[in-house]
């Protein structure tokens, strides 16, 4: 394959298209729900679906999606599989919400500027 092959553009595209958001993964309230529980400590898939009127198997999807994006690591002991928060990938999470809302900020602050300076009308 060289580049510009339609097959190796068609391979990046899909795999960029595959990559979830961190930000997108992180605020849906059941995964909220789950960082604030596994911030309390270590847990199991078990432990963790008592807190939800969903069953394991969806609590397990929802893991697999934190775990994806780097957000939850798991090990596993018998059995059991065990879940806690990855330190360096809550680190880019708060990197990534103060970015956003330091955009946001940013572009609130332009737009009120740029609304301050428009005449009013009747005042010409």
């Amino acid at each position: 394959m060289r580049r510009g092959d339609p097959l190796l553009n068609a391979l990046v595209t899909a795999n960029v298209l595959l990559v979830p958001d961190l930000l997108e993964v992180a605020t849906e309230p059941t995964r909220r729900a789950l960082l604030r529980l596994l911030a309390e400590g270590e847990k199991t898939v078990t432990d963790l679906s008592g807190h939800f009127p969903v069953s394991r198997s969806a609590i397990s999807q929802h893991l697999l999606l934190l775990s994806e994006v780097g957000l939850v690591t798991a090990r596993k002991d018998g059995r059991n599989r065990y879940y806690r928060l990855d330190g360096a990938g809550m680190v880019r999470l708060r990197e990534q919400f103060e970015a956003f809302w330091t955009t946001e900020l940013d572009l609130l602050v332009a737009d009120a500027g740029r609304v301050g300076q428009q005449p009013t009308q009747g005042n010409s």
